[in-house]
């Protein structure tokens, strides 16, 4: 997870409408006496003429790892009119108290606090907009939901309505192996790092000891709730969109792991709302990889001008959706670029919807409904290695591999090639009548598109644990040789496919690492027939796709000066021993280190996730995730270790977090936290 800029395609504005004061530091007291901390960027005269203020509230700590990003967003928001404020959680980068967990109640609360604190300010008209990705996304829906009295507007990107469908935790109701434990020890490390002395003075200390004796590994806790309960409900704001009653701007990318909420939101919320989704992996539009990207500041300053200031910008005279129709190209693990062109819905769903039906015959998708007839899907452990990784940032090999290295553990369905082309906008939805012949086992499709060379493109894919066919919150086993008929969404996709193309569908009950294997092997008996099929959302082009207007370039503020010590840097890797029929998934990322210019912060950080499988084994599954990371200044030095495991057996996870801490090359911490969770129908 990288937290650079990469500026080579950016238009720097050095000039803006408003001269920008920053105030580098300011502390806001909670109600409870807790001081969160914040940096301000403001027009220079905004005491004089008070403006709209806009808050991104995320605990990435602004004075260090968040810092490049932050650079060149908010100075360009204040040199535009408005207040921006960037403050770090309770618990987190300067910030004082324990973060015990993420979305909590006492964040949202906090987050009323930081709104009514900003409204009182002399330079503060009193109205406020919320903007964020990911964290930032979640908690600006969440605290709409609250309504509080100063917020109007929100942006949120790469987020989600259904903490429990659409995050790093579960997909489908199986445990996101791939994220699950990242995810966790990714926040584990994070929470890890000391405040800055500068900032908080000599219990700097004082503080870090508490902070990592007291912070729990939050995958403790998310491990523990396999089902959709109330932990899960808290702060999905889909359990009643009604909650919401200001505008929201949903954005997000077809090669991130958030966008289906795009859709869900357009769908769910009474108010007023907007949709964009391009070909972006998990990050801002205007920086985002891969391309193109486009001037999402200028549009974020259209919805705040017209939210919080009343200026008529015309945006919501626009399409409800606008969305990146993505051109079919060989399969890669990285793009620079996604070729294709923009098209627009008026509303979500559209009013008139077509669509495409495949039914699943002997490796056939047809066009006609075939006999019925039985087809044995039995899956291999290592299935999914190619899969790419669920929340690409835009890193070198996140995307996924040409399938054909996985169709030879799978069964595959393919069409004839295409008499001309076809374009696809929404939910891909699968309907398979099947039996187990185990109680607990999961279902996993891939939708590929197939070149005339046979090199085979992930489109979209979905998984299912058989478990919660009927519900998340209240799952049940299956009976062996028990007939169900399954219904599952795929992932929402924007895809256009030529004339001689082919649809291929892949179907496993195994999904490495993405899904955490089913206890016992399983094996599917798939029945052909009415209730076995592919239905595909077919867009037919419109008029008003070619009158669009186009995006402004991808503009922002200088990004802040800082020295390079060293750069990035990512391997990833799939070994296999041939002899154990053991096959790893090993990811390293350096993300670099560097040192800021304007605070003399050096920081950086690097990542090692080892995903392990054999052969047959589905009890033998392993994750193992490392961090270390390190900031200081001048003789200030600090440096944090972690390494996080995650195993089962077929009654219980078993989970380890070890955390060990350095002042100088003095270790002045350690700690290791072991937790058994029972499994519960996954």
């Amino acid at each position: 997870m990288v937290f650079n800029v990469r500026d080579s395609q950016l238009s720097i504005k050095k000039t803006f409408p408003k001269k920008v004061r920053e105030i580098e530091h300011v502390w806001i007291p909670m109600k409870d006496g807790t001081r969160l901390s914040a940096r301000i960027w403001l027009p220079d005269d905004a005491e004089k003429h008070p403006v709209p203020s806009i808050l991104e509230y995320i605990p990435y700590r602004k004075d260090d790892f968040t810092a490049l990003r932050d650079s060149i967003r908010h100075p360009y928001f204040a040199g535009h009119g408005y207040a921006s404020i960037r403050v770090d959680l309770r618990g987190s980068g300067d910030s004082e108290g324990i973060m015990y967990d993420e979305y909590l109640p006492q964040e949202q609360e906090d987050a009323a606090d930081v709104l009514k604190w900003i409204a009182e300010q002399p330079w503060s008209t009193g109205e406020a907009g919320m903007i964020g990705k990911s964290w930032g996304g979640f908690n600006g829906l969440q605290v709409a939901a609250n309504r509080p009295p100063e917020l109007k507007a929100v942006i949120t990107l790469c987020s989600t309505d259904d903490r429990y469908a659409d995050d790093v935790h579960y997909k489908g109701g199986n445990i996101l192996a791939s994220d699950m434990l990242w995810w966790g020890s990714t926040m584990f490390a994070f929470n890890s790092r000391p405040a800055d002395p500068r900032i908080v003075g000599d219990k700097w200390r004082e503080n870090w000891f508490e902070r990592m004796e007291k912070t729990p590994p939050f995958v403790e806790e998310w491990v523990k709730q396999q089902r959709r309960g109330a932990y899960w409900k808290h702060g999905s704001v889909n359990e009643n969109y009604e909650d919401i009653n200001i505008p929201i701007f949903a954005v997000g990318g077809w090669a991130d792991g958030y966008t289906n909420a795009v859709f869900r939101l357009l769908e769910g919320l009474p108010g007023p709302k907007k949709g964009l989704v391009g070909p972006w992996a998990h990050e801002y539009p205007e920086v985002a990889i891969p391309g193109p990207s486009i001037g999402f500041l200028q549009e974020c300053l259209r919805w705040w001008d017209y939210w919080l200031k009343g200026i008529e910008t015309g945006i919501m005279d626009e399409p409800l959706l606008r969305a990146w129709m993505q051109d079919s190209v060989p399969p890669q693990v990285d793009y620079q670029e996604r070729p294709g062109r923009w098209v627009a819905e008026e509303s979500w769903p559209p009013s008139k919807r077509n669509s495409a039906e495949y039914w699943l015959s002997h490796q056939t998708l047809e066009k006609e409904q075939p006999k019925q007839d039985t087809l044995t899907v039995s899956g291999a452990q290592q299935h999914g290695l190619y899969a790419g990784v669920f929340c690409p940032f835009g890193q070198p090999g996140d995307y996924a591999a040409d399938q054909r290295l996985e169709n030879g553990l799978a069964v595959c369905f393919t069409s004839e090639p295409l008499e001309q082309p076809m374009e696809i906008l929404g939910f891909p939805e699968v309907k398979v009548e099947l039996s187990s012949d185990k109680p607990n086992s999961l279902l996993a499709v891939r939708l590929c598109d197939v070149a005339p060379d046979g090199s085979s493109r992930l489109v979209s894919w979905g998984m299912l644990n058989l478990t919660h066919r009927e519900s998340h919150e209240f799952p049940t086993a299956l009976v062996p040789g028990e007939q169900y008929t399954i219904n599952m969404k795929l992932n929402a996709i924007a895809h256009s496919i030529p004339e001689g193309h082919r649809w291929q569908l892949a179907l496993s009950p195994t999904y490495w690492p993405q899904a955490w294997p089913s206890p016992e092997e399983a094996t599917l008996q798939v029945f052909t027939g009415e209730n076995t099929k592919l239905t595909l959302p077919v867009r037919e082009k419109k008029a008003m796709d070619d009158t669009l207007p186009a995006f402004g370039p991808p503009e922002t503020a200088a990004v802040a000066e800082k020295i390079e010590f060293s750069g990035e840097n990512r391997t990833r890797q799939v070994q296999h021993d041939i002899i154990s029929g053991t096959w790893k998934l090993d990811d390293f990322s350096d993300e670099g280190s560097r040192k800021l210019v304007h605070n003399g912060v050096e920081y950086g950080s690097t990542n090692h996730n080892v995903y392990t499988i054999v052969e047959g084994d589905p009890l033998s599954a392993e994750v193992t995730c490392k961090w270390t990371m390190h900031v200081g200044r001048k003789d200030w030095q600090t440096k944090t270790e972690t390494t996080s495991t995650m195993k089962a057996d077929d009654q219980y996870f078993y989970l380890t977090n070890e955390l060990t801490a350095y002042e100088g090359k003095e270790k002045v911490f350690h700690k290791k936290w072991i937790k058994e969770v029972p499994r519960d129908l996954v």
